[in-house]
């Protein structure tokens, strides 16, 4: 057996057995119940209630919370430091902080009528919690959407040369991923209006979206020829930037639509064949593992600090958010899903399964890495979306699959899990200003969400430099911040969940199982923040954003935790029992 497919399938043993024994305990311990009426249920609509069976809930969950998190994290933390320690954070980080995160965030949204944590927020904390939490997650949920618009257009440009010499074009990329966002609404209208069945429809789209990726080469849409056309004479490098700012703003455009469409027409069956995307790539993976013999070239540990100054602590805790424990992925829990969960006890495979599932995803995508040389070019300047292409495709292609179109599909899959992060993205940061602005109109809808696809504008349009004045892409600016500040979101949703969790029920468990887990996450995000603003101020006052946002967070964070410190010494250790949960038969 290889080292690599030995690390991988000790993972899988490790998540395989932390499911059955730890998140067993937790759904004893939250008290699910099958009886129980969800809100899918009770306040089924059609439109953003809509109850569903879980197995189709899981891709749907997974293919939103996974996106390209428990890619681009592990690759970046994995070159960074090695991939020893990124490989024992993905899993005691899943296990024990991201999978609890992700199932109490639900469970506390389903047993407070679909609302979001901020809602739990404000019952269990104060109205001013409430505010504050309400503007943390609406600028983190603008700082995601920027990060990944940013990356999922560097894939629509440029091309790659494989090994071979064979090319994988970006324009290639688009054309697929234009013809996957049309198959998804055609399915949508087909179940909607025809008797055609969810099994029949995935027989169907699941070959289509395939030929959509064979066919993509081939029919490019090369929007820097296009710009190069209009303007003859400019330089490829300009029309090629030119190109990434037009996909940019294209990107967001596509996620104003689809967070105003009902959920059926588009995010339900595009979370449906995105799922399987994961499942493929996964399973793919695990096949070229062990029929490849790949060998583990790079180190497991290269220093506890990076050449440009980054230490591992606390920098490994926020460059893998996804894939170990992601603030982002409660925002989903609480926004879309738990709308749509039939039970209560859904809750534990669609929750915790999913995020010691995309712990797995991130394993896979760390040992992209680990088949990489030092020395290796892509290593130079590292393309996390390139590093997983070529490492997919190497897998792949030990199956007889060619190596362009194992690319071509790594690549897909890859802007695949960004449209799930885009899109729910918008649609909940349209729900968190509908909250603050009570705006539940047809046109408050249009309105907040205009907004939230809007904010971003401001940044993936800049030009962004780094210190030496070079110009460098958007999302590597952002996505320290973005790490730190998902970070401290999963902190500020712990921390919440710990309030509700104690005030009702009064069990010194809500310590250990919660409290600690908020306690790590808040000390390595607000260390990374703090760091962050020093090292941006050292030469005194900036027009970077980035520093002042992280400002902002910091103060967010430090109010919220001060609101949670005077309920518990005001509660004097009591805790105070509000009737529903102890009402839930153990």
């Amino acid at each position: 057996m290889s080292g690599i497919l030995l690390v991988v399938v000790l993972s899988a043993v490790i998540l395989a057995v932390a499911y059955r024994t730890y998140g067993r305990l937790l759904a004893r311990l939250l008290r699910l119940d099958p009886q129980a009426v969800t809100p899918a249920v009770e306040l089924r609509d059609e439109v953003d209630y809509l109850p569903i069976e879980p197995k189709f809930l899981l891709g749907q969950h997974f293919s939103a919370i996974a996106a390209a998190g428990p890619i681009v994290g592990p690759i970046l933390a994995g070159v960074m430091f090695g991939w020893g320690p990124a490989l024992i954070w993905i899993l005691v980080g899943c296990v024990f902080i991201g999978g609890v995160h992700d199932l109490t965030a639900l469970v506390a949204s389903v047993r407070h009528r679909a609302c979001s944590i901020a809602e739990v927020v404000k019952e269990h904390m104060t109205h001013r919690s409430y505010l504050l939490f309400l503007a943390f997650v609406w600028i983190a949920l603008v700082y995601i959407i920027v990060a990944f618009t940013d990356i999922t257009a560097a894939s629509f440009v440029g091309a790659q040369v494989l090994d071979n010499g064979q090319r994988v074009t970006g324009g290639g990329i688009a054309t697929s991923s234009l013809l996957y966002l049309a198959l998804p609404i055609v399915m949508g209208l087909l179940l909607r209006y025809t008797k055609l069945s969810l099994n029949a429809a995935t027989w169907i789209f699941l070959p289509l979206v395939g030929v959509a990726i064979w066919v993509g080469q081939y029919l490019p849409f090369d929007v820097t020829s296009l710009i190069q056309g209009l303007r003859p004479g400019l330089d490829p490098r300009a029309a090629e930037e030119l190109a990434h700012k037009a996909w940019d703003v294209g990107l967001l455009g596509y996620c104003f639509v689809a967070a105003v469409v009902p959920m059926w027409l588009l995010l339900q069956p595009r979370g449906h064949l995105g799922g399987y995307f994961l499942y493929v790539a996964l399973g793919g993976s695990a096949l070229g593992l062990v029929f490849g013999g790949q060998q583990i070239a790079y180190p497991a540990f290269t220093g506890w600090e990076t050449p440009k100054g980054d230490s591992l602590f606390p920098m490994l805790f926020i460059t893998i958010a996804c894939g170990a424990c992601s603030g982002f992925h409660s925002i989903i829990a609480s926004g879309t899903t738990s709308k749509q969960l039939r039970l209560e006890t859904d809750a534990k495979p669609i929750a915790y399964g999913a995020m010691l599932l995309e712990g797995l995803v991130a394993v896979v995508s760390l040992s992209c890495v680990m088949i990489l040389a030092q020395g290796d070019k892509l290593l130079t300047d590292p393309k996390p979306n390139f590093i997983y292409a070529r490492g997919i495709g190497s897998f792949l292609e030990v199956l007889g699959i060619p190596a362009a179109l194992g690319v071509s599909f790594a690549l897909m899959a890859f802007t695949t899990f960004v449209y799930d992060t885009l899109d729910v993205c918008t649609r909940l940061g349209r729900y968190i200003i509908e909250e603050l602005l009570h705006l539940r109109s047809k046109a408050g809808r249009v309105l907040c969400t205009a907004l939230t696809a809007g904010a971003p504008l401001l940044f993936v349009t800049r030009t962004t430099l780094d210190p030496k004045g070079n110009a460098i892409p958007v999302w590597k600016t952002f996505w320290a911040l973005f790490g730190a500040s998902n970070q401290l979101l999963a902190a500020l949703t712990l921390l919440g969940v710990t309030v509700w969790l104690w005030r009702t029920r009064r069990e010194r468990w809500v310590w250990l199982v919660t409290g600690v887990p908020t306690v790590l996450m808040y000390c390595m995000s607000v260390w990374a923040l703090v760091a962050m603003i020093g090292k941006e101020f050292a030469g005194g006052l900036t027009s970077n954003p980035v520093p002042w946002v992280a400002v902002v967070l910091v103060a967010l964070a430090a109010l919220m935790l001060v609101e949670a410190v005077l309920i518990f010494v005001g509660d004097g250790g009591r805790g105070r029992p509000t009737g529903d949960e102890l009402a839930v038969p153990a």
